[in-house]
């Protein structure tokens, strides 16, 4: 049997802990340390394995020995994913996706690096999805359908066939989507609304049927900006 391949984990919080519970259960990686930026470390190990700071990590787990999973929430609209989804890859570590055995996919999946995809998906034929897009648990995914980068989907999302979904979007628990809709960067489509047209980028979605609040409306900023803990 061949050696599990290494793993760091960027993160200690609650996504960390899931990342590490998958990991190991499912996936032939071994989680050996988890790191965070020199000023988020509290303590010297979590779930049992050491907890580094990042200027100490690529000494002790180097890039070249060592992949690893970005593991953050969709705070401040994934920027801060983002932001060490590049850190990372500047260092020079190998960006890993999980894709839970409990779902389905096909071949012609195309993706970028440190997606994290949890069970009990639907990912139909000719999906694309960028890098470090996270899909919780139960989501439908239609065909020909294109995700951008850093974006967020909530469980039981429906998307129908040939969407194309930008960059940094958040998506709520049992939203919508009719097919061949296009959703701007940095769109928060609100938990069980229903999308029947285009938004364009930073636009707020709620309800069914939608009401669109679009990029440089005051409530739907005042909305994004609450719920994501922006200043914009």
């Amino acid at each position: 049997m061949s050696a599990k391949r290494e793993l760091v984990i960027f993160g200690s919080a609650e996504i960390a802990e899931l990342a590490h519970y998958y990991f190991t259960h499912d996936s032939d990686h071994e989680i050996v340390a988890f790191t965070v930026d020199d000023e988020y470390v509290e303590t010297d190990s979590f779930k049992g394995l050491p907890l580094l700071p990042w200027s100490e990590v690529q000494e002790r787990f180097p890039p070249g020995r060592c992949g690893m999973h970005v593991a953050l929430s969709y705070r401040k609209l994934n920027r801060l994913r983002q932001a060490k989804f590049e850190q990372a890859k500047a260092a020079g570590y190998s960006l890993t996706n999980y894709i839970c055995s409990k779902s389905a996919v096909w071949p012609d999946l195309v993706m970028g690096e440190n997606c994290f995809i949890l069970e009990n998906q639907t990912l139909q034929p000719t999906v694309c999805l960028g890098d470090n897009v996270m899909l919780w648990s139960g989501n439908h995914i239609g065909h020909g359908t294109h995700i951008g980068s850093h974006t967020y989907f909530a469980s039981h999302v429906v998307v129908s066939g040939h969407c194309r979904i930008g960059e940094r979007c958040f998506f709520g628990v049992n939203a919508t989507l009719r097919d061949f809709l296009n959703v701007g960067d940095e769109a928060f489509i609100a938990m069980d609304a229903s999308l029947t047209r285009d938004v364009e980028a930073g636009s707020v979605v709620l309800g069914a049927p939608a009401t669109v609040f679009g990029p440089d409306d005051p409530k739907g900023r005042k909305i994004r900006n609450n719920y994501f803990g922006l200043d914009d």
